[in-house]
């Protein structure tokens, strides 16, 4: 494929509800643009985007993934992007670098819960939209039912160019509401024909009320408007796309995938409509700490940025680049800002799908692929030698639900941390944590399906097998009364012995406050040079375990007497004393198990606020507050027992039917009611 200058290029990301239609969309683009022969099938697996085995068989998209195609001269680097909520790690990913947000909707479904999750994340990155109403030839299928539920969703901005030519099995085309005509489409292809009567009248009304909606934005064009100059289509749609540009105006059009209708309509408005990379502001970057501007000029110095890297076991890491400034050749020579190390871009190539197609060369604005870039993630920022830019990183959603692996063979325990380490790098929207309270390994993602895949990835890329093991709560023990003991240690076996005597007192301490260990020794029962033995035999023991085999913690301990032989005492006979001592008197203080609270922040639609509650309260749990937020959802704070949210993320998208969203994080521990130990206990023990 040729280099094309930035006005002549479109970056757009296909975004939506899963079932929405947004690979079948991508196939059909394709297909219309000469760069398949066939519109391929999800359920027959033949589609480019989606060529990973995990997604042929759940038959979703579970990655984006990049399909560039050549329209009216113009490059269009369509990106497909998942939209099931455990990937929407990859909607932040696609968006950041996109220039417009193709909204796919299905007329049948109207807007579901990751429509709303993406549109919110676009309007916050301020990134340009359109929407493609899709699925008309389907049953149950309503353009307007539809059109109302954006518009009363997304707001004013949301406006028609085109209206349906029927719905379901007789939908047939679409009419322009820009040209006033009709494109039908009953051979396959688009023929032109006047607008059908009974519509006419409708169009007409639309028509004007999008005419009047464009020329407020101009002043000229206005005044023009009020003495009777009707605007030329161009000038409609200049003043249209610089609305679009400026992620103020979002044009709705129509159409079936499976058809395919109107899709060739939709290639029309994305090089009309959407902005080109240069009508975008400039891209900003760190530079020395300050925030400059780096504008999308080909002749500048080159400057690129990695928002996707793909692991693949036979070509290595592929890494996804955004040229932001100047051009890339083969052989170009960048610095990685973060790691310092300089990278040879030895090749540089367009990827179709899983295809790689290698190019000459990419200006400002366009997206490429380079192989086996040794020192570079994602995220990373490639420069020129001595340019400190430093892109800021992608902010993906929090993960939240995890898991503890462990390798399912030796082999597997040899291999699993570096695949881990390459698996991660592909998908950021993963984290690993090594629990040193539990001794667990945690892979923590977006939900049950992104680990699963997660793990059916490892095995199949890297040929490590993993098994999931419930994940251990890190439970503590502590004292709820004082108590006191004396330790001894006494050894004889010829020569000299062990002997070591101490009297320790323990106090509770209030809930965080750890450990605290007085000496209170006086006239010398224990000499000073021992005491620290002491400390050390009681600390040893604390972390060992108490009655259940959890670290103990919130204890003062106190040694304020004791015995010692000239000959017999040393360091070890005084730290074996403090240990018995400690084990004597921890079981006469009322041993309690201490359990972790969570501080959870929960988002839900108003309608799912008496259930989420009640359901918090079910976990144990107390309401802290609640807050409504600017778009009618509620916010809601909450205590709950770290235990009662390990499945949180699968228990609140089932209750709310997907709309809940959460974050946490440890706030304290508490006391465990007396009559759940046994029960916590052995849950955590299974």
């Amino acid at each position: 494929m040729q280099s094309f200058p930035p006005d002549r290029i479109r970056n757009v990301a296909l975004v939506g509800h899963t079932g929405a239609g947004k690979t079948t969309l991508a196939e059909a683009l394709l297909f219309r643009a000469g760069s398949i022969p066939r519109v391929g099938s999800v359920e027959a697996k033949t589609t480019v985007t989606d060529y990973e085995p995990e997604e042929h068989e759940r038959g979703v998209s579970l990655s984006m993934a990049l399909a560039p195609f050549v329209w009216r001269d113009h490059k269009i680097n369509l990106i497909d992007t998942p939209g099931y909520a455990d990937f929407s790690g990859d909607i932040h990913a696609a968006l950041r670098i996109t220039d417009l947000a193709v909204f796919v909707i299905s007329a049948v479904d109207g807007i579901e819960v990751q429509t709303a999750y993406a549109w919110r994340v676009a309007e916050q990155m301020k990134v340009p939209r359109m929407i493609f109403i899709n699925k008309l030839d389907k049953e149950r299928a309503s353009f307007d039912r539809t059109l109302t539920e954006l518009q009363d969703r997304f707001g004013s901005g949301v406006a028609p160019i085109e209206l349906p030519l029927g719905e379901e099995s007789s939908f047939h085309g679409v009419a322009d509401l820009f040209r006033d005509k009709a494109f039908v489409y009953d051979s396959g292809s688009a023929t032109e024909a006047p607008i059908p009567d009974d519509l006419v009248e409708r169009e007409h009304e639309v028509h004007d009320q999008l005419v009047e909606g464009i020329v407020v934005a101009d002043d000229l064009m206005l005044e023009q408007y009020f003495e009777g100059v009707v605007p030329s289509v161009k000038k409609l749609e200049e003043v249209m796309a610089r609305g679009v540009a400026a992620a103020r105006v979002f044009p709705v059009v129509c159409g079936a995938a499976t058809g395919p209708i109107a899709v060739d309509r939709l290639a029309d408005f994305i090089v009309e409509l959407a902005p080109a990379p240069d009508d975008r502001p400039p891209a900003k970057v760190l530079f020395d700490g300050e925030e400059v501007e780096v504008p999308k000029d080909p002749a500048a110095e080159p400057l690129a940025f990695v928002f996707k890297t793909i692991a693949d076991p036979y070509v290595g890491q592929i890494s996804l680049l955004k040229v932001l400034s100047g051009t890339i050749k083969p052989d170009t020579h960048l610095v990685n800002t973060r790691s310092a190390q300089e990278e040879r871009l030895s090749k540089i190539a367009t990827m179709f799908g899983k295809e790689t197609t290698q190019v000459a060369s990419a200006q400002a604005g366009d997206i490429i692929a380079a192989a086996k870039l040794q020192e570079t993630q994602t995220g990373d920022t490639l420069a020129p030698a001595g340019r400190q830019f430093e892109v800021p990183r992608v902010e993906r959603p929090t993960p939240v639900l995890a898991t503890a692996v462990v390798p399912r063979t030796q082999s597997d325990d040899d291999k699993m941390a570096s695949a881990l380490h390459r698996i991660l790098e592909e998908d950021p929207s993963l984290e690993l944590d090594h629990n040193a309270e539990t001794g667990q390994t945690l892979l923590v993602g977006m939900g049950e399906t992104h680990l699963m895949v997660t793990i059916e990835r490892l095995a199949r890329k890297f040929g490590v097998n993993i098994d999931q093991i419930p994940v251990r709560v890190p439970y503590r023990e502590t004292i709820s009364r004082s108590a006191d003991a004396e330790g001894k240690h006494k050894k004889q076996s010829g020569g000299h012995g062990q002997f070591g005597v101490c009297h320790l007192r323990l106090r509770p301490l209030p809930r965080g406050e750890g450990f605290v260990f007085l000496d209170e020794i006086k006239g010398g029962a224990i000499p000073r040079g021992l005491i620290p033995a002491v400390e050390k035999g009681v600390v040893e023991t604390m972390a060992e375990g108490g009655h259940h085999g959890y670290p103990v913690v919130d204890v003062e301990v106190t040694v304020d007497d004791g015995k010692y032989h000239s000959v017999d005492s040393n360091e070890m006979s005084f730290k074996l004393a403090a240990r018995a001592g400690f084990k004597a008197a921890f079981a006469d203080a009322g041993p309690v198990v201490l359990e972790p609270i969570s501080r959870v922040t929960i988002t839900v639609p108003s309608e799912y606020q008496g259930d989420v509650m009640g359901d918090i309260a079910a976990r144990r749990g107390s309401v802290q507050g609640s807050t409504s937020n600017t778009d009618g959802s509620q916010q809601i704070e909450a205590l709950i027992p770290t235990s009662e949210t390990v499945r949180y993320a699968i228990d609140l998208r089932s209750l709310t039917q997907g709309w809940g969203t959460f974050t946490a994080e440890h706030a304290h521990y508490q006391e465990l009611p007396s009559h759940l130990v046994d029960r916590a206990l052995a849950a955590a023990d299974a």
